[in-house]
């Protein structure tokens, strides 16, 4: 059996064991463990903000950005990342009521579908490098925008490398208190963004230079006629890959979460404003400047504003970068702590934040960004697909929470893998690179692996005792919404 990171109360009454390490006093204790019903009291409005923080931040505003340069008319660019979250988001709801009825992180219910050793040493590792890596892309995006802020600002040319490393570190502080923190680090955050990226895009809109106009920049047609679906679905698929690659901190952020509703409300409204408000701030400025430039935190400091204004530019991009990437340390350290259970939330996060600090000393991570994107996306558009379709037809969303920690349970298929689960990620991975990007190969390997899953799983279920068990219906506890005192 293995050991959890909570208080103990959870343990007892869902069947998960009990802890046998400490952590810092005042931090998050729950880790592999479910969060119990009593404590699931988080509603709607504190999801909300939680999960549009971090879609408004400076990665994704940059990606709009990306888009426009590469040739993308300023709608084709919105509507390229409005469409890649949109279908990224189907299966982020899906997985998201895991937290929401189990209490449990993501990466512990794959468990259930990869068996418990391949969730704990193959899916662990892949989204704990996943977690690092976006981190890096975020914490460089950001330096990006201020260095050039001081730049104009001050005078100061500052390196990037060194103001990387910094906020890298200053960002995982927080990250190791855990979700408490990361609640209350968004109320404040949320209002104060929002404001801000508000008077930037007037700022932008009011600009008196050719091309800056609301007019001029909606009509803005890229290269041709800026529609081309070769570009769109290069930029569809990449930002549908970078939400894939974090299918898993679906359940962290809702495994707090009172109710199913107070998911679906937060959830949905959260990728609706985030995703159309991250990509046309990032799409407006490249429109603006005719497609020569990505970052609107490089352009604004040369619109020739105030010091006002360049201080405002600094706030947004730290509260961008902090909110954004204490959510990925906390569900980068949730992942790492599956595999290395007796090292605890806390110490797990710790591990992820050195790693994330390491990649963002190295600013190419920006520069390759589709290609990372790309290469994520091999594995974990075929890893959604076999998640979803586990989870939600094989298993009818049902779990038996205590055989997620038994060597000898019915989710320990062959010797802790799940071998069809296994074999049609590796086959999907195999198969995305021939996928032509028109196609849209993350979400098409994701539906084809996840139909492939579940037609071999039926047939197996029938001549196989390790499947058949595993797959049989479960047992599930009420649903929060008929415990968890209002």
């Amino acid at each position: 059996m293995e050991n959890g990171t909570g208080d103990g109360a959870g343990a007892r009454s869902t069947g998960a064991p009990r802890p046998t390490y400490r952590q810092p006093k005042g931090v998050e204790q729950y880790g592999v463990e479910p969060v119990p019903a009593s404590a699931r009291t988080v509603r709607w409005l504190d999801l909300f903000q939680i999960i549009v923080n971090v879609l408004l931040n400076p990665g994704l505003i940059l990606v709009g950005g990306l888009a426009v340069v590469s040739g993308l008319s300023f709608w084709a660019a919105v509507s390229a990342q409005v469409l890649g979250i949109a279908i990224a988001f189907i299966a982020y709801t899906i997985m998201s009521t895991i937290g929401v009825d189990y209490g449990l992180p993501g990466i512990v219910a794959t468990r259930a579908t990869l068996g418990i050793r391949a969730s704990k040493w193959l899916l662990s590792a892949l989204r704990s490098v996943a977690s690092a890596f976006w981190f890096a892309f975020q914490t460089i995006a950001g330096a990006l925008g201020i260095t050039a802020v001081l730049e104009v600002w001050l005078g100061v040319d500052v390196s990037v490398i060194l103001v990387s490393v910094i906020f890298a570190v200053l960002q995982a502080v927080v990250a190791l208190f855990g979700y408490r923190s990361l609640k209350h680090l968004s109320r404040v955050a949320f209002p104060l963004k929002i404001v801000i990226l508000g008077y930037l895009g007037y700022l932008l809109a009011t600009h008196d230079a050719p091309g800056f106009s609301p007019a001029e920049v909606f009509s803005y047609s890229g290269e041709g006629n800026g529609w081309q679906w070769a570009i769109f679905a290069v930029w569809t698929n990449a930002t549908a890959a970078t939400w894939f690659t974090q299918i898993t901190d679906a359940a962290d952020y809702c495994r707090y979460t009172s109710s199913r509703k107070d998911m679906w409300l937060g959830t949905m409204g959260a990728a609706l404003l985030g995703a159309t408000v991250s990509a046309c701030f990032g799409a407006y400025a490249a429109a603006a400047t005719l497609g020569t430039q990505a970052n609107p935190f490089e352009v604004i400091p040369g619109l020739g504003v105030g010091a006002i204004t360049l201080f405002l530019v600094l706030v947004v991009l730290v509260l961008d970068n902090w909110t954004i990437n204490v959510l990925n340390l906390y569900t980068g350290g949730l992942a790492l702590v599956n595999m290395i259970p007796r090292a605890g939330r806390f110490w797990a996060t710790v591990l992820i934040a050195i790693a994330g600090t390491a990649l963002a000393a190295v600013p190419s991570v920006v520069d390759n960004f589709e290609g990372y994107m790309t290469a994520l996306g091999n594995v974990f558009a075929p890893v959604v697909g076999v998640l979803v379709a586990d989870y939600l037809v094989v298993k009818r969303a049902r779990l038996e929470v205590p055989a997620l920690f038994e060597p000898a349970g019915r989710y320990w298929y062959v010797a802790g893998v799940n071998p069809i689960a296994l074999g049609w990620i590796l086959l999907g991975a195999a198969a995305y690179g021939f996928v032509p990007e028109e196609l849209l190969p993350t979400p098409s390997i994701a539906v084809l692996s996840g139909i492939g899953y579940w037609l071999t799983t039926t047939l197996a279920a029938r001549h196989w005792p390790a499947i058949r068990e595993a797959t049989a219906r479960a047992e599930v506890p009420p649903r929060p919404e008929d415990t968890v005192a209002r």
